[in-house]
């Protein structure tokens, strides 16, 4: 086939550093093009594909100073698809709603993945507009909010196989991983391990739009006895910082749409202790590679019962259920379906509800 996936300009693809989407993308492009099909990616110029690179601006807008407006660039990468819209068979967008509108009104059939929360009470009116927009869920609880939206199936994400895998460590330390922000409620992670009296690592980011709450409620916990704060790592040193865990502790406190922190620490045979919000049910399988939790007493207890889970086991069921391989023929059959049922018609959006 030949298919076009659309990435977010504001990190390149793959990421350098943290970035769960745009790696998802680079991932899935990746397998698309091992697997044979002719694929093209609309991203950054400095992204990195096997894939056929269009790039929409020189680099990543994070790291590009000079932009004030990332969403002109969006708008005009999607004015750049439209108007190659048939040179290709299907075109896969990773930018929420914005590709609606304009996609919806060429004949190439086309396919949004949702990636973030849709629990927001101003994403109603827009998904009610364009009901035969189709989307992608990457977990079945991501879609609750919007049950009017065109859903097309739900994709679970995998990452490649032999990424991260596991190492020759002696587990010694809880694990913290990823973002410093309210949502992701790394002060729990703290009081957690306290109560365990174990050492807790947290390698994580703290974006500009936390750094108050870092400032005020994590710094001053980093100080407790026991917790090493690493900031922000790469996809090299995940295995060993993973591996080196007891556990990962994902003491969420948000609709998790996926968490690939889960399936990172899996590939590594990892148990994860994550509270039960979200997307948690979807991914772990209690008592098999990790535990669900729904509060801190019982995060503590769940870490007591952490030697009987076989990491063998755990890295045996990210294989089957989580690679990247796995995703893209997911995606394959969404793909395949979405062209054999081309409309005849352009599909418009209907009048807003008032």
């Amino acid at each position: 086939m030949r298919i076009a996936q659309i990435a977010p300009l504001t990190e390149a693809i793959p990421p350098s550093l943290y970035g769960g989407t745009e790696r998802v993308i680079s991932w899935l492009t990746e397998e698309l093009v091992a697997l044979g099909h002719d694929v093209t990616l609309f991203a950054s110029g400095d992204s990195m594909t096997a894939a056929k690179l269009e790039p929409m601006w020189p680099r990543a807008l994070r790291l590009d100073g000079t932009v004030r407006d990332p969403n002109a660039l969006h708008m005009m990468m999607l004015e750049e698809v439209f108007r190659r819209s048939g040179e290709f068979d299907l075109l896969h967008c990773h930018l929420d709603y914005y590709p609606f509108s304009l996609l919806s009104r060429q004949p190439t059939p086309f396919i949004t993945t949702l990636h973030g929360r849709l629990d927001l009470p101003e994403l109603q009116p827009i998904f009610s507009a364009f009901p035969s927009a189709p989307v992608v869920s990457i977990s079945d609880a991501q879609r609750r909010p919007l049950p009017q939206a065109g859903w097309a199936a739900t994709v679970h994400h995998g990452l490649p196989a032999d990424l991260l895998t596991p190492q020759p460590i002696a587990p010694s330390y809880l694990a913290f991983l990823g973002r410093i922000s309210p949502e992701k409620r790394a002060d729990r992670a703290i009081r957690i391990a306290q109560r365990c009296g174990l050492p807790l690592k947290i390698a994580a980011k703290v974006d500009k739009a936390d750094q108050d709450y870092f400032d005020e409620l994590i710094r001053p916990m980093l100080d407790t006895p026991g917790v090493e704060f690493i900031g922000e790592i790469c996809e090299r040193e995940k295995p060993a910082f993973l591996s080196g865990a007891l556990a990962l502790l994902v003491p969420i406190d948000w609709p998790e749409p996926f968490g690939l922190v889960m399936i990172e620490a899996m590939a590594c045979g990892t148990p994860v202790i994550a509270f039960n919000r979200g997307s948690v049910p979807e991914v772990i399988e209690d008592g098999v590679t990790g535990f669900i939790v729904e509060d801190e007493t019982s995060a503590a207890s769940a870490v007591r019962h952490l030697p009987p889970l076989s990491r063998i086991k755990i890295r045996q069921r990210f294989e089957e259920r989580f690679t990247a391989r796995r995703m893209a023929q997911d995606y394959l059959d969404i793909y395949r379906t979405l062209s054999n049922a081309r409309p005849l018609r352009v599909v418009t959006a209907s009048s807003p509800t008032r």
